[in-house]
């Protein structure tokens, strides 16, 4: 890192990554005035945004009160509480609790994005349904949308532009960026604030062994480029890291597809067993949870369900797809299911047999299971084979509750903001259990929305902001 003497360009606001987070941020920096330029190493925008369901909690929301919803930030304050505990960034959590409802209503009046509230279920960790999200459940819509609203603003992107190194002041401030690849002409450019919105580090081996070493055998299905750059930038500036051990896990990645069976499928009654036939955990603690008792296991792992709950999950375009795909098979009773795998069948109506007894309440369930909805199971079944994943990291650098990045005695690093996966989450300290449905959008689009506008204001109080050039 070095001071900048002459640069190629300059802008207010430079961000580092196109995902939702980076999107997110230039489109709030934009609308507030300033003159911003988005740089993504990757051959495409997406990150892990365009991987996602694209689903935000937004508690509170206009479109909760039209589906008469009674919901506030305090409950969902208490929600992420409840499954995260207190953390390193709590205060980050509370924030963007606080402002949910507004960057969902942000997303579809200002981006605009086409998103719905979704009323069928609540989702892992929260108490009500307060997630917002596109009808297809598919996050390359979202991405789409927020792509579309770069475009129409011609805020410019360049994508296949990895960033080399932060450029810093003789005084520590990071006043721009050294951009290209190997063997590429670089180009140098000064910005008055930069957002560091690169995604985490979970296809960095080493780093996921050194931070979340129980999910390191698990395999990785996440955005290619999540290589821990922000990491890396951060510890050589002194930053502070925070919630390092904590990342989002996924229980049922379909074998060998590599699509994601809904974890509807689970939630609405359906079940996990092993190759032995048996079950080996509570299915309700959420499939981020989850992912590490399949891990493991060690064996193969499948998931069985009934023609209800896929009645339900066919609502979903990806479900859909994998039933027509031929990745999810049926059979009119247990003896014929088992088949379709090689299970005993002795040993799978046990285990049928004793969950649907307690799924009709007449024993207590031997995991703990509490939440039943469409259970007991009945004919016909449907199974299919999965294996657990990592997804994303959920530590990252310590930011304030505008996405300033802070050096490790808690002293903000001059014009250098985070979000997304680069900063720290908001699912806890260490492991997955932390982790409720959207708490990786809602830190990468609401960090982002925040950074930018943060940003921008910090500008305009300097009395240094460009704007747009016209």
């Amino acid at each position: 890192m070095s001071a900048i003497d002459n640069h190629d360009m300059e802008v207010d606001v430079l961000i580092i990554g196109a995902g939702g987070c980076g999107l997110s941020a230039a489109i709030a920096a934009h609308d507030d005035g300033a003159d911003v330029a988005i740089v993504e190493k990757r051959d495409q925008a997406g990150g892990n945004t365009a991987l996602s369901t694209g689903s935000i909690p937004g508690a509170g929301s206009r479109f909760q009160k039209d589906a008469n919803i009674v919901d506030s930030p305090e409950v969902l304050i208490a929600d992420l509480e409840r499954i995260a505990g207190r953390h390193e960034l709590s205060d980050v959590s509370d924030k963007l609790s606080r402002i949910s409802a507004e960057l969902c209503e942000w997303l579809v009046d200002r981006v605009p994005a086409r998103m719905s509230l979704i009323t069928d279920y609540c989702h892992v960790g929260h108490t009500v349904p307060r997630l917002h999200a596109p009808a297809s459940r598919r996050g390359q819509d979202l991405m789409d949308d927020l792509l579309a609203g770069i475009y129409q603003r011609g805020i410019p992107l360049a994508v296949g532009n990895p960033v080399q190194s932060l450029i810093t002041s003789d005084q520590g401030e990071v006043i721009g960026a050294v951009i290209g690849g190997k063997g590429v002409e670089t180009t140098r450019i000064k910005a008055g604030k930069v957002i560091l919105a690169c995604n985490g580090f979970a296809a960095n081996r080493d780093l996921v062994k050194e931070f979340c070493p129980e999910i390191a055998g698990a395999e990785y299905f996440g955005a290619l480029g999540s290589q821990g750059e922000a990491v890396q930038w951060g510890r050589e500036l002194g930053a502070g890291l925070a919630n390092m051990g904590a990342y989002q896990g996924y229980a049922s990645v379909v074998y060998p597809h590599g699509s994601l069976l809904s974890w509807t499928t689970l939630e609405k009654g359906g079940i996990l067993v092993n190759s032995r036939g048996e079950r080996f955990g509570n299915e309700d603690i959420g499939y981020s949870g989850y992912a590490r008792l399949v891990l493991d296991q060690q064996t193969e792992v499948f998931a069985i369900f009934d023609d209800r709950i896929k009645a339900i999950a066919d609502k979903e375009d990806e479900f859909r797809e994998l039933v027509n795909s031929g990745g999810v098979k049926s059979a009119s009773n247990m003896h014929d299911l088992a088949a379709l795998f090689k299970l005993p069948a002795n040993t799978l109506s046990q285990t049928l047999n004793a969950y649907n007894e307690a799924a009709q309440g007449e024993t207590a369930d031997s995991f703990g299971r509490s939440k039943f909805a469409c259970a007991p199971l009945q004919p016909s079944y449907w199974i299919c084979r999965v294996t657990p994943g990592l997804f994303h990291t959920q530590g990252g650098l310590a930011i304030d509750t505008s996405g300033r990045v802070l050096k490790k005695d808690g002293t903000p690093i001059p014009n250098l903001f985070a979000g997304g996966g680069a900063a720290g989450g908001i699912s806890g300290q260490t492991g997955a259990m932390g982790y409720a449905s959207g708490n990786g959008l809602l830190t990468a689009i609401g960090l982002g929305y925040l950074s930018g506008k943060a940003a921008t204001q910090e500008l305009k109080d300097a009395s240094t902001l460009k704007g747009p050039e016209v």
